[in-house]
């Protein structure tokens, strides 16, 4: 590296450098940030309900309709689960976690603010010096003692210092090279905000899945207690036919084995119940050992959802948001590199009260200072600059593939929640008229075996035939309100694009409340 060092020597010249560096200053180097173009989807989604003629019962809100904006989840008509959102929205630790990490990122961006200004130390000092007395050039001064004979005694000069200094630094931003660091701090600190929406809607959307689990446990409770009360009511029938002769004892064992086999599979409800109730007690931030939900079966169908359409979608998913700013934060780290091939520019100066007595210490004729400038350049690297440019173009096209593929996968999740919806709208219906059916044909069964024309395993096999079928009926219930709950994730949520904190706002001082050390 060559240094140039220039020593000012009048204050015009200090005041004519300093000008040119703020007319320098507005230089920049380093390509001009352009958003990437979106796609150009079609004016509705290819798996919307509207596109299809039979789609089941459920319908998607019209296009006019209002959006969804945020407490998304008020649109199931839920009170419970109203309140357990708006516990997680305080107390979950995951959103908290991801909430410091936005809080860090803003720091970071008042760190990258500070280089805009010059640096001021200060460095009081009091030292107390005394020199040796076998140092040549010491004075020696003759003595005559009492007695009359003569000597030499050697002086030792001793020296205190009273000092004030105060330096002060500063290196103008020339080339841009701040002007890109704070850029890219601040699109970090977006990026940040927009995970944090993203970590906050994937927690919301979970507890309202495990909410809707839960609904459906108690649904499927409900069902293997009227099947438990069925097969019981069976069972002391079949033993009443056994004892005036009218059915075998192999009746009565089968009846058995369906009531064991109906208690077995109530008892085994709870497990999936208990666990869907400890995963929303975490997300709410409390100890799953006095956490527990009221038994309430599964009443609910989808409400009609706003969807929009597509060209809307890129505004409300946080993901994409985060994706577009991490592709602006890259495109500022190649202005970062590009100014290292330009010269830097350091002022400095210094001044302040300097004396060997305390009393003249800060007097006027004490004073003293220097002012200098820098000019550095890098003239041989070996290619490194080069290097490093080329490193952050291949991580800006690296941050727009990963846009793209977030887009494309954004769209997906929308189409693949609207088809999953819409189909088991479709299924339901059909599962409904299956359990019709059997419940027709156990009834039908049942009036043959009290009659004797059919044995009790005709029975049997018509009880488990409508079980298996209301089983799936509730499974498919369940996971029909689950998917919508995913399309709502899938669309964004309640959140767009304007709330995302622009850079003005991420680079302003937080409460203080905001940075205080929690216990």
């Amino acid at each position: 590296m060559k240094t140039f060092r220039i020593k000012l020597k009048t204050r015009a010249t200090s005041f004519g450098v300093v000008a040119l560096c703020l007319l320098l200053s507005g230089c920049a180097v380093g390509p001009k940030y352009h958003p990437p173009a979106p796609p150009a989807p079609a004016p509705s989604y290819k798996e919307s309900p509207t596109q299809f003629q039979d789609s089941g019962t459920w319908t998607v809100a019209q296009p006019g309709d209002a959006m969804l904006h945020g407490k998304w989840w008020e649109i199931f008509n839920d009170a419970e689960l109203n309140g357990l959102e708006e516990q997680l929205n305080i107390n979950n630790q995951n959103i908290k976690q991801f909430f410091e990490n936005f809080m860090e990122a803003r720091a970071v961006v008042r760190e990258a603010r500070s280089q805009f200004f010059p640096t001021l130390t200060a460095a009081p000092s009091v030292t107390h010096s005394q020199t040796s007395a076998n140092l040549r050039g010491i004075t020696t001064v003759n003595t005559t003692g009492s007695s009359g004979s003569s000597g030499t005694n050697t002086t030792q000069l001793g020296n205190t210092l009273y000092s004030l200094p105060l330096e002060a630094s500063w290196a103008p931003d020339l080339w841009g090279k701040v002007r890109n660091t704070v850029r890219q701090a601040q699109y970090s600190a977006q990026v940040s905000a927009a995970d944090l929406e993203n970590e906050r809607l994937t927690e919301q959307a979970a507890l309202a899945e495990f909410f809707f689990e839960i609904r459906g446990q108690d649904e499927l409770q409900k069902l293997f207690d009227e099947t438990v009360a069925a097969d019981q009511k069976e069972l002391d029938l079949t033993r009443s036919l056994y004892e005036v002769g009218m059915t075998t004892q192999i009746a009565v064992v089968q009846a058995e084995i369906a009531l064991q086999s109906a208690q077995a599979g109530a008892t085994n409800v709870g497990i999936a119940r208990a666990q869907f109730e400890h995963a929303i007690a975490m997300l709410v931030g409390k100890a799953a050992t006095g956490f527990s939900i009221p038994v309430k079966p599964l009443t609910f169908v989808p409400p009609p959802i706003p969807v929009g359409v597509p060209s809307e979608l890129l505004q409300r998913r946080p993901d994409v948001a985060a994706a577009e700013r991490s592709m602006a934060a890259a495109n500022a780290e190649i202005g970062i590199a590009h100014a290292a091939y330009f010269p830097t520019l350091s002022l400095t100066g210094d001044g302040g009260f300097e004396s060997s007595a305390i009393g003249n210490w800060l007097s006027w004729p004490s004073r003293f200072w220097s002012v200098g400038a820098t000019l550095s350049e890098t003239v041989f690297d070996a290619g490194l600059r080069r290097a490093t440019v080329q490193q952050f173009v291949a991580a800006y096209n690296a941050n727009l593939a990963a846009y793209r593929q977030t887009v494309i996968t954004a769209f997906q999740q929308v189409e693949d929640s609207l088809a999953e919806v819409r189909i088991l709208s479709k299924e339901i219906m059909q599962q409904q008229q299956a359990v019709n059916s059997a419940q027709t044909n156990l009834k039908l069964e049942e009036s043959r075996y009290e009659t004797g024309i059919d044995p009790y395993i005709d029975v049997l096999i018509a009880q488990t035939t409508v079980l298996t079928d209301i089983q799936t009926l509730n499974s498919l219930q369940v996971q029909q309100m689950t998917s919508a709950v995913s399309l709502v994730q899938a669309l964004g949520g309640g959140w767009d694009s304007s709330q995302l904190p622009g850079p003005a706002q991420v680079s302003q001082k937080p409460a203080k409340a905001e940075t205080t050390i929690q216990q």
